[in-house]
């Protein structure tokens, strides 16, 4: 009676307080705010008068974290459930080949082929998820065999069926389609005319494109990066199948024994993973107006590399897809930075690794304050 008394009329012991430093180390965001941070100001002193920062540089940077945002935000919420995908480059690849194939080779309407080419490698997801939780083989290796099975397809296929592995056409393939249109379309253009007006913007001083502002539009990459973001984020945060990749990353069995359907939020998770992969090739192969067989090698080690930036850990169970696109962000202005402040661009791979190696140490750090190891 007095215990229940004390619990009544105090504080209950069990609960431990967290203060206010310590509710802010313990966020899996807070790597890839304070590396963002570091990189813009680092930048800022090395190549602040470089243009970087102006209307176009900004947009150059924006739209090469926004391709690896995009992989990454698939790859993020995979490793929340404890899984990896290392066959998201592959798969870029494979998509690419797809869509170029179906809509140019064999002359399906573009919408058809998009639509035909999410099916097979949402499918393929699927099927990575699958053999993961029927077999108990880690994702690790069962993803390695899709990443040399599916790049093997993207060579075998377009080399046997057209003698190439470069197929292009696909821009006057995908002219006036309205599913293409969602990927290559640059979308409000009067912004920039506004801002060129007022001279924020650069315009074009010859040619048949003279007085025109040289950024054309915000492209839909950047578009579905930062809608696929808030979706994750939503989805991690606010719903009960969030609470469900966590808990299938944190304790599997665990979670079964609550009730926890693991098995099938793995699956989904690799589906997704197939899906923003798809995404991705589908910008890329109506921006170039081409496939290439070779499109997306590395690809799957930037995605990871991104969202353990961000702070995910890799045991699973803890992470943040807006530190994932954090962790994009350093990704896209470290490589476009490095052009800009005029420094040899094989040094992008130090300064990556210098990041990631300061990434992995933080998140060590925070995982022993979660879990009170010494």
């Amino acid at each position: 009676m007095a215990e229940a008394e004390g619990a009544a009329g105090g504080t209950d012991e069990r609960v431990k307080e967290i203060g206010g430093l310590r509710s802010w180390l313990i966020r899996p965001e807070l790597g890839g705010i304070v590396g963002t941070i570091a990189v813009f100001v680092f930048f800022g002193i090395l190549a602040g008068d470089s243009g970087m920062f102006n209307a176009q540089g900004i947009m150059n940077w924006s739209v090469v974290s926004a391709q690896f945002m995009i992989i990454a935000v698939g790859a993020c919420m995979l490793m929340v459930a404890g899984e990896f995908d290392l066959s998201v480059g592959s798969m870029i690849g494979f998509a690419g080949i797809s869509i170029a194939m179906f809509g140019v080779v064999w002359g399906f309407p573009m919408w058809m082929a998009i639509l035909i080419t999410f099916a097979i490698c949402i499918s393929i997801g699927a099927l990575n998820g699958l053999i993961v939780v029927r077999t108990g083989l880690p994702s690790f290796i069962v993803t390695l065999a899709f990443l040399f099975i599916l790049r093997g397809f993207t060579i075998f296929i377009p080399q046997t069926v057209e003698s190439r592995t470069i197929i292009g056409g696909i821009e006057e393939a995908a002219e006036g389609d309205w599913l293409a249109s969602i990927f290559a379309t640059d979308i409000m253009g009067w912004l920039f005319v506004w801002l060129a007006d007022i001279g924020w913007v650069d315009t074009f001083t010859r040619g048949n494109r003279e007085g025109e502002p040289v950024i054309s539009g915000i492209p839909m990459l950047i578009i579905w990066a930062l809608v696929l973001v808030v979706i994750g984020h939503l989805i991690l945060t606010r719903t009960r199948f969030g609470n469900w990749i966590f808990a299938a990353g944190g304790d599997a069995q665990a979670a079964r024994y609550v009730g926890v359907p693991v098995d099938r939020v793995k699956i989904c998770m690799f589906m997704t993973t197939a899906f923003c992969s798809t995404v991705f090739a589908c910008c890329q192969v109506f921006e170039f107006g081409s496939a290439a067989a070779d499109r997306g090698i590395l690809k799957e080690f930037e995605a990871i590399i991104a969202v353990v930036i961000g702070g995910a850990l890799l045991t699973g169970g803890y992470g943040s897809v807006v530190g994932a696109a954090l962790g994009a962000l350093i990704f896209g202005v470290v490589q476009q930075g490095l052009f800009f402040a005029d420094v040899e661009s094989s040094l992008f791979r130090v300064f990556l690794g210098v990041i990631l190696l300061f990434a992995v140490i933080l998140n060590t750090y925070i995982r022993r304050i979660i879990t009170g190891e010494r």
